[in-house]
């Protein structure tokens, strides 16, 4: 059974999906999950050689893919050829997920009736939707919504005008003013003059002690979840795109912004108005100047500067 408590989930099998295919195994779909996540009876796809290593230890019953990178699936996990994967990914996530393409308002929401949180301290005009979850000593600033199934730990504090939905937070965390978190991400594909929209089914899970400022965004995951350390520190107006995690102990000053699928290690730095591309993995203790543009991996330990960002001794010698 899915376990995705955001979003409302259609009983449908392979077959009612792909109908033109012929399946060994035809199964309900459970869920829609990344590679390494995927179980027997779950969908999920390949769509680059770059997981070729994540796509050999796939447990999925079936993934969508190309007749060129099939190649790299286990025996076990049927191997859906189709031209575009992406696109395939999108109708199938449409299919399954009717309700993940576009963020329609929670008609649930109603001022909170203190009485139902023990413990907890509201401002003015909260509104929170359906089997919201709130641990004790935690306070909520006025005209802050907390949307249906949203999960918030004990001894937090979310401060005035934050939206909040689609998203779990662990224990001690401070989201200061303003702050928009679990939204769905920029995602869509262009065909033939239209956008298709890609729906996004994961969330945000916040880790316990981390602090968020005013005016930052974080989107919820596609497939995956969006995900953020322990005890990780995030300035002013930072965006963090779908997908994206950050480890522990990280700093991040204000306007940087993180593109979708970026993998961030543990005790990374990062100066303001920095730029990091998507798709990348960013090494644990790395220090990334302020303005840099990161366009490439980065191992472990290393100092960077500029744009492209470089190491910082060669950053200093195109300065001389």
């Amino acid at each position: 059974m899915s376990l995705n408590i955001f979003f409302e989930k259609e009983k449908v099998t392979l077959n009612s999906i792909f109908k033109n295919y012929k399946f060994k195994k035809n199964f309900i779909i459970n869920d829609v999950k990344p590679l390494l996540k995927s179980k027997k009876n779950d969908l999920t796809f390949l769509d680059t050689v770059k997981y070729k290593s994540e796509a050999a230890k796939t447990q999925a019953g079936a993934c969508i893919t190309t007749e060129k990178l099939s190649v790299y699936l286990p025996k076990n996990t049927e191997a859906i050829i189709v031209s575009n994967v992406l696109l395939e990914l999108a109708k199938s996530l449409k299919i399954i997920y009717p309700n993940a393409d576009i963020d329609y308002p929670d008609l649930n929401l109603k001022i909170v009736k203190k009485d139902n949180f023990s413990k907890v301290k509201f401002g003015n005009n909260v509104l929170i939707g359906k089997n919201v979850k709130i641990g004790k000593n935690s306070i909520v600033g006025s005209n802050t919504i907390l949307e249906s199934n949203v999960q918030i730990g004990s001894d937090c504090t979310i401060n005035s005008g934050v939206i909040i939905k689609n998203t779990i937070i662990g224990n001690n965390v401070v989201i200061q003013d303003n702050c928009k978190i679990g939204q769905k991400g920029f995602g869509f594909i262009p065909i033939k003059g239209k956008n298709i929209k890609f729906p996004h089914i994961g969330k945000v899970i916040i880790s316990d002690n981390v602090e968020i400022a005013s005016g930052c965004t974080i989107d919820r995951g596609s497939i995956d979840d969006t995900t953020i350390g322990d005890n990780t520190y995030i300035d002013n107006q930072v965006h963090i795109a779908h997908n994206v995690k950050i480890g522990s102990n990280c700093m991040i000053a204000g306007q940087v912004g993180f593109a979708g699928s970026s993998q961030i290690g543990n005790n990374v730095s990062i100066g303001g108005q920095a730029g990091i591309s998507g798709h990348l993995n960013i090494g644990n203790n790395v220090k990334i100047g302020g303005g840099s543009g990161v366009v490439k991996n980065i191992q472990d330990n290393q100092i960077i500067m500029g744009y492209p960002a470089v190491p910082l001794k060669d950053f200093l010698k195109k300065k001389v």
